[in-house]
């Protein structure tokens, strides 16, 4: 074996990365059997059997496993080659994507992104908000906003501030309820959820509150959407102490409970972090997030 074709190498990744035929060839674009004749072909070429089919699973075998992270280096390769190529990698221009959770995509990225279009105006920044976390290594995003740190070792993160979050509620709703300030005054209250598997109550026990399911008045996966929840009487809220500053009529709850903490992370990959604009971006939203956002 000399060499193997790119698309039999492709082929072998997608597979490898999605467990399926089905998937991978959606992925690439491809029919399934075209999909499956490259698979084949690539094991012809490496000359060992790459995959077991279990069902309608394309499990890896030991020998696919072990030439699993060769194949990976060798796509990263040629998409660095591509990028070079296509004359992207040293260009302060194109698209970079950003990926955020809703709150911080709204209520942080908007001023930083507006300061990325003065200093670059070639540059244009696809922001997608969202509270999973982006794949960047199959290039969802070049750029993750995260408050977890990466566990990919392929991953480059930077560490650029520590963040508080509190509880609030609506000057209305403690005109007619009153204030809270202590972990008791919580239990006669109702609060707006974020979800109903108990993580979230789970969490708001570990800051002393002895709530119950029985607390929630309602439930909002996004926190953008709870803190409207909140402004409109329903309920005490848990968001961050920057995005309720943005929210006309909320109040300060809860004092007495310790600040929420958590970090803000920027991360990129490190193929990605050639390109100058990524590059760019990446140092001019570290430098804005360290910062914070005026008070």
């Amino acid at each position: 074996m000399n060499s193997i074709d790119w698309n039999h190498l492709r082929a072998f990744l997608e597979t490898a990365e999605t467990g399926s035929l089905s998937a991978a060839a959606r992925k690439l674009g491809l029919t399934q059997p075209t999909l499956s004749r490259q698979v084949a072909a690539a094991e012809a070429s490496v000359g060992v059997t790459l995959f077991e089919r279990v069902g309608k699973k394309m499990v890896l075998t030991a020998t696919g496993l072990a030439l699993l992270d060769h194949a990976r280096g060798m796509g990263a390769a040629a998409d660095s080659l591509w990028l070079a190529a296509a004359g992207r990698a040293e260009a302060v221009e194109g698209v970079v994507t950003v990926s955020a959770t809703d709150g911080v995509a709204a209520c942080l990225l908007p001023a930083l992104l507006a300061h990325v279009q003065t200093r670059e105006p070639g540059i244009r920044v696809e922001l997608v908000s969202t509270d999973a976390l982006s794949d960047l290594r199959r290039r969802e995003a070049d750029i993750a906003v995260r408050h977890v740190d990466p566990e990919q070792p392929d991953l480059i993160a930077r560490r650029v501030r520590q963040a508080t979050a509190g509880f609030y509620a609506s000057q209305a709703w403690i005109e007619c309820h009153g204030h809270p300030r202590s972990p008791d005054d919580a239990t006669r209250h109702r609060f707006i959820g974020a979800d109903r598997s108990g993580r979230y109550l789970g969490m708001l026990r570990e800051f002393g509150l002895a709530l119950t399911e029985d607390h929630f008045s309602c439930y909002a996966e996004s926190n953008l959407v709870a803190i409207r929840l909140a402004a409109a009487g329903l309920g005490i809220v848990a968001t961050m102490d920057e995005a309720a500053r943005q929210a006309p009529g909320l109040v300060r709850v809860l004092e007495d409970v310790p600040p929420i903490e958590f970090p803000f992370w920027l991360v990129t990959h490190r193929e990605l972090r050639t390109s100058r604009r990524i590059r760019v971006v990446f140092d001019l939203l570290a430098d804005g997030l360290a910062a914070g956002a005026p008070a």
